[in-house]
């Protein structure tokens, strides 16, 4: 009965004191206290978080309204008969990846045209006789090439910044690892000149470990996740773009050669 009466009054003090100490008292004041390393630490990281939200917030609003765009743009695509009249609603869709690549097939088509013929896309001619002169092109794997090298481009615009995110998911750990071990050093360094093990001693060098190790993890888990959600809808904006050159090329395959 006397251990238990022991016992239970060392409880009572433990839940007096926590409020009070350095593991129950406020965040901040904690990081305040800690050693300039581990401060040091916690803004390289605080910098690299708020940078990855800032791309990741960017992205995605980009993403969305090329989403949007796209959708507009193709709807127009296949319900014209012509491709001046695309053309002419692409300077209001400019933010889709399709556009740039639809504008890049559209100028080797009128480039080639007026090499062979003397005409563009929106042109027309009638020979001397009254029969209509019909375009064609001279090299139609030139203009697959040219829709190509305008979807490489929209993908690298695509891809602009996403790369930060997967340096921020492999670097930010090994960061806050770094300051976690600077923190059990400061632990066993306090050990070492108290002569003493107790909580008071060895606190304040597990509570920067332990902060560093959660900032790290915080930078580093959004910008996994981000990554892949992004690099993901890349990689579908990339098919479209695919699709999208193979309808183009089919259509100016029918109407040019």
């Amino acid at each position: 009965m006397r251990t238990l009466g022991y016992l239970a009054l060392a409880l009572q003090v433990q839940g007096a004191a926590a409020p009070e100490g350095v593991l129950g008292g406020n965040l901040l004041r904690l990081v305040f206290r800690s050693s300039w390393l581990a401060q040091f630490v916690l803004l390289i990281l605080l910098l690299f978080s708020v940078a990855s939200w800032g791309i990741i917030l960017y992205k995605l609003w980009t993403f969305r309204r090329a989403e949007r765009q796209s959708t507009t743009f193709l709807d127009v695509f296949r319900k014209s008969s012509k491709f001046s009249e695309v053309h002419a609603v692409c300077k209001t869709l400019s933010d889709s990846p399709l556009v740039g690549v639809f504008q890049s097939g559209y100028a080797e088509l009128n480039t080639q045209l007026r090499q062979t013929g003397g005409v563009s896309v929106t042109a027309q001619t009638i020979a001397p006789g009254g029969v209509q002169v019909r375009p064609t092109l001279k090299s139609l794997p030139a203009v697959d090439r040219a829709l190509l090298r305008a979807s490489t481009q929209e993908i690298n615009k695509l891809e602009e910044r996403v790369p930060f995110l997967a340096t921020t998911a492999s670097i930010t750990p090994f960061i806050g690892l770094f300051g976690t071990v600077w923190g059990i050093i400061s632990a066993f360094d306090s050990i070492g000149q108290t002569a003493s093990t107790s909580l008071a001693v060895v606190a304040p060098g597990i509570a920067e470990a332990l902060i560093a190790t959660a900032a790290g993890l915080f930078a580093a888990i959004p910008a996994v996740y981000f990554y892949n959600l992004l690099a993901h809808r890349v990689k579908l904006f990339a098919t479209q773009m695919d699709d999208f050159s193979l309808e183009f090329l089919n259509i100016a395959e029918r109407n040019f050669t």
